[in-house]
């Protein structure tokens, strides 16, 4: 073998091994998800810590976590939507920095409880100030908000911007990602509640935050996470031990072992589609060291936890 010969044939060994080596993660990065969901937080909207807890349930859990929240984000402009206005925003929205005013294109909220829609407060003028967020909100929901201070203030000084959405109405963000908001049963003193269908341009997810038992829902929850590939709904108590002080006709949430046990015979597929949020800080779920915690990842569930990106 002449040099050249050696010289051709040890480039082409080079070329091999740099395909070998570096194309998975050239890969990996060009075929990103263009959209994604990100969870910003799990708990239920008293929080975590919970004021007035003083339950040993909490004690192995020292990291703060925040209220049930989710955004929706483009990453390839950053342009993004929150799904609920958690009370504790201002901490969730920390990594947008000042690009939030630019990035935020809206705000869907799914109902009138304090941990779904009390985050408002900070796009007032004692806060970010902000100029006619984009605010999606059913009839009930959107007369509430103009009605009542201080959101009608929200409203007055342009700080957002209220637009009414329908039960079952499809609403499109762009040509890659529609919405639509279903009502639900849960408590409606000041709104109705709702869940959201959020479809990608190749996966789709539920997020059903609040719901009361799901057999007081005219749909079949069952049926209705065949058609997605994800599915973020309330565990807001794992069983009723945990709601011993209280009375349970007062929050009628279905319990977490109620759930598994309409998947008990769905394949592992369904399960894994599947992912418990807006848990109550009783909730052992909070736990990753609990029994019931290994016990429902071992039957192929999912626990939602901050951080959390789930492509669409």
């Amino acid at each position: 073998m002449n040099l050249r010969q050696f010289l051709n044939d040890l480039k082409s060994r080079i070329a091999l091994i740099l395909v070998v080596f570096f194309l998975p993660l050239i890969s990996s990065s060009q075929f990103k998800s263009t959209y994604s969901l990100k969870i910003l937080g799990v708990v239920q909207d008293g929080g975590f810590p919970h004021l007035g807890n003083n339950k040993t349930c909490c004690e192995n859990i020292q990291q703060k976590k925040f209220v049930t929240s989710i955004m929706l984000i483009n990453n390839k402009n950053n342009e993004s939507y929150l799904f609920d206005a958690s009370p504790d925003i201002n901490e969730q929205l920390n990594f947008m920095g000042d690009r939030i005013n630019k990035d935020l294109k809206g705000i869907f909220l799914t109902h009138a409880h304090i941990g779904h829609y009390t985050g408002l407060m900070f796009f007032g003028r004692e806060a970010l100030n902000s100029n006619l967020i984009n605010v999606f909100a059913m009839p009930r929901m959107k007369k509430f908000l103009e009605t009542n201070g201080p959101w009608s203030q929200l409203v007055k000084l342009n700080n957002i911007n209220l637009i009414q959405i329908h039960s079952e109405s499809v609403f499109s963000l762009s040509d890659q990602i529609r919405i639509t908001p279903f009502e639900v049963p849960h408590r409606g003193e000041f709104s109705e509640t709702v869940g959201y269908k959020i479809h990608g341009p190749n996966k789709t997810a539920l997020f059903i935050p609040d719901i009361d038992k799901w057999y007081l829902w005219e749909k079949s929850i069952v049926d209705e996470i065949r058609e997605v590939d994800y599915a973020l709904i309330d565990a807001t108590f794992y069983d009723s031990k945990e709601v011993n002080y209280r009375d349970i006709s007062e929050i009628p949430h279905p319990f977490v072992i109620e759930t598994m046990s309409l998947f008990k015979n769905s394949s592992k597929k369904e399960k894994s589609k599947i992912y418990f949020i807006h848990l109550n800080h009783t909730n052992p779920l909070l736990d990753e060291k609990s029994k019931e915690f290994n016990d429902i990842i071992n039957k192929g569930y999912n626990v939602a936890y901050e951080g959390l990106e789930l492509n669409l």
